[in-house]
């Protein structure tokens, strides 16, 4: 069994652009592991309306 692990995991969220108001998109999360158990979010990026991957540091997202 390995005790450090990173996995990918891909989720729709609701997220406001000022240009284009709010809209669903595809989330991905790349987070740690250790024995099992979340750590760290490593990376959170989105793919936008136009197909463009982009960090989610730009949006607004709503939870």
């Amino acid at each position: 069994m390995k005790i450090i692990k990173f996995k990918r995991n891909t989720k729709h969220e609701k997220y406001y652009s000022s240009a284009m108001g709010t809209l669903n998109s595809r989330v991905t999360y790349i987070k740690k592991y250790v024995l099992g158990f979340p750590i760290k979010t490593i990376h959170k990026y989105r793919e936008t309306y136009y197909g463009e991957v982009k960090n989610c540091d730009d949006c607004n997202l709503f939870i």
